[in-house]
């Protein structure tokens, strides 16, 4: 067996044993694209009218709203987006679990919207694209095991694809439309999977980031990074008196001096502490629509000192080496958010055509299987 031949039998089997789960794990990734445009046209109350002259209220106005309106719960974190765009606070809990997002207006903490995240079609599409539908234990490493053999996909495609000499190369960017179906199939696999392969490689890698934590801290550690690859909360010191009324007060003086820090924030995401050793966790983002381009800050909710962590998810964008910073911009990497809209819809075309690869994959297999039935079944004949 050439070595080529090895490397396509091993294409074969790996494709169709990972087959389902890729076009699941594809299609359910097209569909979260534009996810954010389209709740943007369909949301109504994630969007308000600045009065003017009118004035921010503060966090422990908006978290007391935000309780009023689900009763017995206690509010995590309070978001300021954008102007023009309500504040949310976010109830969450894993035991028992439920995920409740409040939409205030900002100016006058008028509730607009009580939102059940469990009820969001977004959110049962992403469970599918992360867990398969499965309990998070059972479909986490099912999906990222797929993911990994995806990009092994990937690259032995590349090798089958692979032209012998120049005039085989001319056939391989181009589709023959007039051919046969099988023909046709055949080339709608092989070229689309190369105008591809760049993008499903940054697809699967910043996959593998979420779905293995070796991956991940391997990532990590080659691209440079110290300390822990992932979040690290750092406490505050509860044996300190407080030197402010209560926790949400602490809230309020940190939101203060971030606005005034960095008058040119597009958001401010602050923590509300529900214990006396917990910090008060904060993020300020400078580019609406991502999550990579912010800077993380900790405080004791005692002192308000700030706390600092060596992990990617602390201290100023613009301070962090290279790991940090590619650590922060995986999501939006993987999303396409990052190049902003051409970005998204090219994400969208990338996954639309991952999608198809198991299924024209599959047809070629079948093809091929099918051309040997006549041989076979003369064979038998004569031995009868």
């Amino acid at each position: 067996m050439t070595v080529k031949k090895l490397v396509g039998t091993i294409h074969l089997w790996l494709g169709l044993a990972s087959g389902l789960i890729v076009f699941v794990i594809s299609l359910t990734g097209c569909m979260l694209a534009f996810e954010q445009e389209i709740k943007n046209v369909t949301q109504p109350y994630r969007f308000v009218e600045p009065p003017a002259g009118g004035k921010l209220l503060p966090p422990s106005v908006l978290k007391a709203k935000a309780e009023a309106a689900l009763p017995g719960k206690v509010a995590n974190g309070v978001l300021y987006e954008e102007t023009g765009r309500s504040a949310t606070v976010g109830f969450y809990n894993a035991d028992p679990e439920f995920y409740y997002v409040v939409y205030l207006n900002p100016f006058s903490g008028e509730v607009l919207k009580v939102w059940d995240e469990d009820e969001d079609f977004f959110h049962f599409i992403l469970h599918g694209h992360y867990y398969l539908w499965l309990p998070e234990k059972i479909g986490q490493p099912v999906v990222a095991s797929a993911t990994l053999i995806f990009l092994v996909l990937l690259i032995s495609g590349l090798v089958l694809w692979w032209p012998k000499n120049k005039s085989a190369a001319k056939q391989r960017f181009s589709i023959k439309w007039n051919a046969a179906w099988r023909r046709k199939n055949y080339d709608l696999h092989n070229v689309l999977g190369f105008y591809m392969l760049a993008v499903g490689m940054i697809f699967a890698i910043t996959g593998l980031v979420w779905g293995f934590q070796w991956f991940s801290t391997l990532v990590y550690r080659v691209t440079g990074g110290t300390g822990s690859a992932e979040y690290i909360i750092p406490p505050s010191d509860s044996t300190i008196a407080s030197g402010v009324s209560s926790a949400t007060t602490a809230v309020d003086k940190v939101w203060l001096k971030l606005r005034r820090e960095n008058p040119a924030q597009q958001g401010i995401n602050l923590s509300f502490p529900k214990t006396p050793g917990e910090s008060i966790f904060s993020y300020v983002n400078y580019r609406p629509g991502t999550y990579y381009k912010v800077d993380y800050h900790y405080y004791d909710q005692h002192t308000l000192k700030e706390l600092s962590v060596d992990s990617p998810y602390s201290g100023n964008y613009a301070d962090v080496n290279l790991a940090k910073k590619l650590k922060r911009m995986n999501y939006d990497i993987h999303i396409g958010a990052i190049w902003g809209l051409p970005g998204k819809i090219l994400a969208f075309c990338a996954s639309l055509v991952c999608a198809s690869l198991p299924i024209t994959g599959c047809l070629i297999w079948w093809g091929r299987r099918s051309k040997k039935r006549p041989v076979s079944r003369a064979v038998a004949r004569s031995m009868a």
